[in-house]
């Protein structure tokens, strides 16, 4: 009778477990992280979740302002988030799964029609004004040497600030560049990538709260590399 107790406990939490809803957070990165019909979409996206139906468990994947959704993965346990770039300065803030799931080579932004922007070097970038999103490692790392920007809660409120010309320059990877401008409702040359910023090239990753369940983050690691053994990374690192 005690070892049929003790399988069904063991059975019993098992199913909690696999059916368990995790909540994982983003931000639109067409067409990696999209919203289509009010889901959470996009070839990033389903790389994610397919990492979560290895582990066996379930994500309840919100998109939300980056600002936002990185409150949430720093203050709310058990949460997740994704692609976040690593850090010297958020590696203690987080558990990182696996290995990257996404790469950025960022860089300066600029209306094509913007003839009079010139930059050659990271510091001519300094004179012009750039909006910037809140929590973005990009914008901790240039405010550190100087740099002064508008901040928004997200790449979309960046996004329109350059295509209303309220702004001179934002910061993106040239391959999200296109497909952003494309997802606005814009031509891809409407908008000119000018210069590759060194120092913003670095891997993303999905993360969880430092407060999570271990038992989360050995599923998730040990499912990470079980998922890239079939499928491709969706970010052509």
């Amino acid at each position: 009778m005690r070892v049929i107790v003790s399988l069904l406990l063991f059975f019993s939490f098992f199913s909690f477990a696999s059916s368990k809803q995790i909540l994982v957070v983003t931000e639109l990165s067409p067409p990696h992280q999209t919203l289509v019909n009010g889901e959470v979409s996009g070839s990033g996206t389903a790389f994610i979740r397919d990492i979560f139906k290895a582990a066996g468990l379930s994500p309840d994947i919100h998109m939300y302002p980056w600002a936002r959704a990185y409150k949430l993965a720093t203050t709310v346990d058990n949460t997740f988030i994704y692609s976040l770039a690593r850090t010297p300065e958020r590696e203690a803030k987080f558990h990182w799964i696996g290995g990257p799931v996404g790469h950025f080579e960022l860089g300066f932004i600029s209306l094509s029609s913007r003839s009079d922007i010139s930059i050659s070097t990271t510091e001519d970038a300094k004179k012009y004004k750039i909006a910037m999103q809140r929590n973005d490692f990009a914008t901790d790392t240039l405010s550190k040497i100087g740099f002064e920007v508008v901040l928004t809660s997200d790449i979309k409120k960046s996004y329109a600030l350059l295509l209303a010309n309220k702004v001179d320059l934002i910061v993106d990877d040239k391959n999200f560049m296109v497909k952003m401008v494309e997802y606005l409702g814009y031509e891809k040359n409407h908008l000119s990538f000018l210069y590759k910023v060194d120092e913003l090239t670095i891997n993303a990753y999905l993360a969880a709260n430092i407060n999570t369940d271990l038992k989360y983050i050995k599923a998730l690691n040990e499912a990470y590399f079980e998922v890239v053994k079939t499928t491709p990374l969706p970010y052509d690192i």
